[in-house]
């Protein structure tokens, strides 16, 4: 009964003003949707490994930015996150944003450990933090920036796709089973193509977006609980592309 009328409370104020937090927030597209939520008057909690980069976006919003510095592949994690939330308030949407990738013509462990461990281990980790955060109110919303290149293996950064549709996968089995549970508790898989960042640039590109544009789409598809998007939208093609290309010919480029 209890969850219940909270669940009604939380719908009613959805709009109005929320608890959130974005992990991997100093740069790019985590930056660019902290600055939309803290610009609508919401609290919003972020995290990063830059203490002076979440310092200046805290000087922009000093009402309505906390921050919490730490390395989502290190010790503690757990502890962080969890005092974020308490400094807060409560955390009624949660993002993971923190993601590592890097080119590697053959297998290197260096990559492929650090991209793993950013994007399956922590991301794990922070996730379970947040489910039982938001299992204990009885809603919230949890929110994944994985990647285009989640849906078939990459050459050129082997773990990094593989990483990626770690997460995919795992977002769409809690979708399915928050879906058949009849839970409040919503689940959004982000599929960004190429945006302006550091990996973006030292590949051959084209639909290029701004951070500040896949944030405003970004923050769109949350509000609107989308399930699933693609970032840019146009993306949708080339997931629906590459799903179904055949091997023959999607192993000759891909």
């Amino acid at each position: 009964m209890f969850k219940a009328i909270a669940h009604i409370v939380w719908a009613v104020d959805y709009h109005i003003m929320r608890k959130i937090i974005i992990i991997g927030a100093t740069s790019g597209i985590g930056r660019e949707l902290a600055k939309i939520y803290a610009g609508e008057g919401n609290l919003v909690g972020v995290t990063g490994r830059r203490q002076e980069l979440l310092y200046t976006l805290q000087l922009e919003y000093p009402n309505d930015i906390i921050t919490q510095c730490f390395n989502v592949t290190e010790e503690d994690n757990t502890l962080h996150l969890e005092s974020l939330i308490r400094k807060m308030g409560g955390m009624d949407l949660f993002v993971y944003n923190a993601g590592y990738g890097d080119i590697s013509k053959e297998p290197n462990w260096n990559i492929d450990h650090r991209t793993v461990s950013t994007n399956v281990n922590g991301f794990m980790e922070m996730l379970h933090v947040a489910y039982r955060h938001f299992a204990a109110q009885g809603h919230g919303q949890i929110a994944v920036t994985s990647s285009i290149a989640s849906l078939r293996g990459s050459s050129q950064a082997p773990a990094y796709s593989a990483s990626k549709a770690f997460q995919s996968n795992y977002m769409e089995g809690l979708y399915i089973l928050f879906k058949k549970q009849k839970r409040p508790i919503y689940i959004t898989d982000i599929q960004p193509g190429f945006v302006d960042t550091k990996m973006a640039r030292a590949t051959k590109t084209f639909w290029m977006a701004s951070p500040e544009k896949a944030a405003k789409q970004i923050y769109n598809a949350i509000e609107q609980k989308k399930w699933r998007v693609y970032i840019t939208h146009r993306w949708w093609l080339i997931a629906k592309i590459v799903r179904w290309m055949p091997d023959f010919i999607y192993h000759r480029i891909g």
